[in-house]
This record gives C-alpha cells, structure tokens and sequence, in this order.
C-alpha cells in the first residue's frame, strides 16, 4: 500500500495533481500489477494536510513509531523541540563506513568468502574464522594495527556489523586455519580474478624485499627470522619476502623465504609453485639485482626464459656494443623507443634491447646542467680548490656531485668535463637483457617498463599503505600468514584502483566520506548513513557497489 499521485491535463494547459491511496494487485490474465484505489484524498493544491498527519500518527501508534511534524504548530502534539527527531533520541557515536564497505564487496567478488566459508565447512568449524580474516585484511587497507589492536581498538571505530563479537583469540586461530589452507586459497584466488578481469598471465613479474624485525638475535630452532642485509640497507634479522604479479600489477603469489636467503635461491621454487598453475608460458622479469653471470645460468635452468635489467655504466660490453651501436630506435610510444643489438654468436650470442625515452633524457640533462651550475659555484666560492679541505671532501663523498669531480695530481679539486659527456650516454636509457628469442621487441620493451608495477606494490606494502612492518609475531606460520593477508590487502587495492582508474589514496578518501551515525533511544537504537557526496556516490559506481540505504538497522534496546 501506498500513497499514488496523478497527473491531469487540463483543456487550458494547466496540470493538475491528484494524491490516492492505492495498492497493487496482479491482474487475474495478465499477471500485470494493477493499481486499485482505494481513497481519494483530492487534489494536490487542496490537500487536508492534517488529514494525512492523522493518518500517519495512527499508521504510526500501531507499529510503536513516533510521527515528527516539523511544521505543527501545537504544544500537546508528538512534536518535537528539535525538529526531525523525537526528543529523547541521543547520538551515540559516528564511524567509519565506506572503506569497509568497498573491502567487504571486492573481498566477497573476488571469492574469498566462498573459498574460506567452503574450508570452515568443510573442517567442521563453527567460529567465525572468514569474518575474523576479513577484519585483519580490512585493517591493513584503514589503519593498519596490530592483531591486538584491531580487535581491541579498530573495530569500535568502523561499521562492520558482521564482525561484531570476534575474539582475539580467534583471530589467531584464523590465521593458522589460512596457514595450514593457504595454497588452495591462492589458487582459487588467483583463477578467480583472472576470470573477474579476463587476464592473459604471459608476463610474470617477480622481485624480493625484506621485512625486518627489532630484536638483537636470530631464530635459533626456527629458520625464519635471520640476519641479512635489508633493502633499505641495514644488518638485522629479516625475512625475505617474494612477489609475482600480473603486468596490471595483481600480485599473482607470495612466498615468504629465511632471511638470509639470496635472490636466485627463490627462483626454483617459485618456478616450481607457478609450473603447478599451468600458466602456460611465463617470462621471468626481473631488475639489475639479478643479472650476474651465475644468477643467469640459475634462471635459465630453473626458469627457461628471462628478462634482465643490466647495469649500463659497468658492463663493458653494453659500453662498447650495445650504446654505440648505431640505427635507429623504433617508436612505440612517445616515452618509449627501441632496438634490437646482439652481440657475439653461437653459443656466446647475447640478445640485448636498448631502449630510450626522450622525456626522461630532457630530464636527466636538465638535472644535471643544475648539479654542474652548483658545483660552479661551490668551486667559485674557494678560489684554493684544495680536494684536503673540509668543504670539498663533503663534495666528494655526495653521491650528488662527485660523480662530476676528478682531483687533479697538485691535490686540487675540478669539474670533470669528460665524465659529464660520459653521463650524457646514458640519459633516458635503460638496457634489457633476454634468452627468449620469440619474445618481440615491442613486449621485451614493455614488459620490463612494467616492472615498475611490482616496485609500487612493494611501496605499498611496505611504507604507504598496508605498512607490513613492524610485525608483532614471532612463530613462523604467523609470520608467514601475516604477509599473506598483507598481499590479500594489496590485491583488494589494486583491483579498487584498476576498477575506479584513480590510486587508493584518492579512493579511501572519497570513501571515508560515508559514515555511519548511532542514535540510540530508551527503546530502540538506529544506524543511519550520511548524505553521499558526488565524489562517493562515482567511487561506489566504479567499484558497483549499491549505494547503501540511509537507515541500515532499526534494533530495540531492551
């Protein structure tokens, strides 16, 4: 039943309106719903308004509600003092509800809660372990906190009605249920995104980092948490963390290695983990870091086919050969162009693409003509240009500027002109080393610029948003699922960014928008949303997800 207006036209122009009270009924040959009147109330522009106020306060007397009349005028009504809300409701609290809105949506489409449901079934399990991992991945995507903290402080603050009444403790028996069940769920995840978005996994990226921990000794029966040198340059007790993502930069798979195992150590297994997926062909691509002689030999044997940066300014062959080599780039793209230089035969044959991209050698140039202007002037400064003077030993140990110094036989400092042209070779260009002959100029170029994708996952990771360290455990297994749900987070972000084309940053924010406002009477106690913004509202269009209703609950208090 419902309240029906109409529209009629009148021999004049003029339009009138016409207010029924009506409900539908399906037509007995049809099927079609038919409206049936059942009271006219008349013409809009001569309602009996306190007609229909009545009527809503007798509608309302029966199912218990409270009918607010903003514009009554009398004392006695149920009007009341603030207008829209009965005079004893209370605001209890606002939180969080678009970011986690989003996470839940992407978290169920991407079949996660199918796949963890189906194993606590499966198990014979009753606790709430999949509410309890999505909560953790959620976190890392909000407010990254500990274990501890998610389920004592972050919970309280987002409107996730679903995890209400977790346990701490279950959150550690989640993570162990996902660590002994975690290849299936990497599995299932990965062909069920593949599906999602129609991927074609010819191109797998792969690089390694390190999370490093806060204590003085390593593991002694565990083999996980051991002394290495970390990526961002200090000695500790670490482990090393692999990835392999898509070239749209969806983390294919985790690994999670000792810490002092070295790069190549990884690849057979990784190799060996990937050949069971039946991918089809998959090209190694991997930075510098990896391109020595034995590494090369290790990925051809575990791998077959590779794709290598190299170290342009240390490899003599690529200074003698592939740099000076002379014709002319093929265009694929207004910051990419390449060519094709092999050099030697038979066996010592080496296939190399050289490639360039004039907006990053204007850059470098420009850069570089300030370092030099810089320099000059410092020079300037001390007519003496005594390299044994405290200014110019700073200059020589400034990764900045003394690759443009020499120190002269008289123990004086100059500008190298000759190692500035040197510098000049290399601007906007990068080398790329493969075995794979069948692999086209164009995708070699390509694929190895996408590398970048898996340096940006690791930011993320790490520093910007998902922020996998510190970690506060210490049993491998919780080590290990602990980066599981951090690369579950980080492929939730990608696909946010991939759907709405916008970075995380820009998303959350638009999302942290929407919240939720508990009021709460002697009786009953409503969670309702705010106004969307129009920002939000085409956040939650690109990721389609319905706009969700302003009132979300309506519970009583007693």
């Amino acid at each position: 039943m419902y309240l029906r207006s109409t529209k009629r036209k009148n021999k004049d122009g003029s339009v009138v309106e016409y207010y029924q009270l009506a409900h539908n009924e399906r037509h007995p040959v049809t099927r079609k719903p038919v409206a049936k009147i059942i009271h006219n109330f008349g013409r809009a522009d001569k309602l009996d308004r306190q007609q229909l106020v009545r009527l809503c306060q007798s509608i309302a007397r029966v199912c218990g509600l409270t009918v607010i009349d903003p514009f009554g005028q009398q004392q006695g009504d149920l009007f009341a003092t603030e207008p829209g809300l009965p005079g004893d409701l209370k605001i209890v609290n606002t939180v969080s509800f678009g970011t986690v809105l989003a996470i839940e949506a992407l978290w169920e489409r991407m079949g996660l809660k199918k796949t963890f449901s189906d194993i606590i079934k499966r198990e014979g399990l009753k606790a709430p372990y999949e509410r309890a991992l999505l909560a953790m991945t959620a976190n890392r995507l909000c407010d990254p906190e500990s274990k501890l903290g998610v389920w004592d402080r972050w919970l309280s603050k987002v409107y996730l009605p679903s995890c209400e009444g977790l346990k701490l403790k279950q959150m550690y028996e989640a993570m162990d249920l996902f660590y002994d069940h975690m290849a299936e769920v990497e599995e299932n995840l990965f062909f069920q995104t593949a599906n999602l978005f129609n991927l074609t996994v010819d191109l797998i990226f792969y690089d390694t980092t390190t999370a490093s921990f806060s204590i003085d000794r390593e593991d002694e029966k565990d083999n996980l948490r051991k002394f290495g040198h970390a990526k961002e340059g200090m000695w500790a007790p670490q482990v090393v963390v692999a990835l392999a993502v898509t070239r749209e930069g969806l983390p294919v798979r985790s690994w999670v290695f000792p810490g002092n195992t070295t790069d190549v150590d990884t690849v057979e297994q990784v190799r060996a983990d990937l050949r069971g997926w039946k991918l089809g062909r998959a090209l190694f691509v991997a930075d510098a870091g990896m391109n020595s002689e034995s590494n090369r030999e290790e990925l051809a044997r575990a791998c077959g086919k590779y794709l290598l940066a190299c170290r342009m300014s240390s490899v003599s062959e690529i200074k003698q050969a592939v740099l000076s080599k002379r014709g002319r780039f093929t265009v694929f793209k207004d910051n990419l162009h390449a060519k094709e230089v092999v050099v030697g035969d038979g066996e010592r044959r080496t296939r190399y693409i050289l490639c360039y991209n004039p907006k990053e050698a204007e850059r470098q140039a420009r850069h570089r003509d300030q370092v030099v202007e810089l320099l000059e002037q410092e020079l300037d400064r001390h007519p003496d240009r005594s390299a044994s003077a405290r200014w110019a030993m700073e200059l020589l140990t400034s990764r900045r500027f003394k690759k443009y110094l020499s120190v002269t036989k008289a123990n004086r400092l100059r500008i190298d002109r000759s190692k500035i042209r040197q510098a000049a070779r290399y601007d906007g260009k990068w080398v790329i080393e493969t075995n794979d002959d069948t692999i086209s100029l164009e995708d070699a170029a390509c694929g190895y610029k996408g590398l970048m994708v898996i340096e940006r996952c690791f930011r993320s990771l790490k520093r910007t948003q998902i922020k996998m360290t510190p970690m506060y455990h210490w049993v491998p297994r919780r080590i290990e699922t602990h980066v599981k749900l951090c690369v579950l987070a980080l492929l939730i972000e990608r696909v946010a960014e991939i759907s709405c084309n916008k970075p995380w940053a820009h998303i959350k924010a638009a999302l942290d928008r929407l919240q939720v406002t508990k009021f709460e009477n002697s009786s009953y106690r409503l969670f309702h949303r705010n106004e969307l913004p129009g920002e939000t509202v085409n956040i939650l269009k690109s990721l389609k997800i319905n706009t969700p209703n302003q009132v979300l609950k309506i519970e009583k208090t007693a």
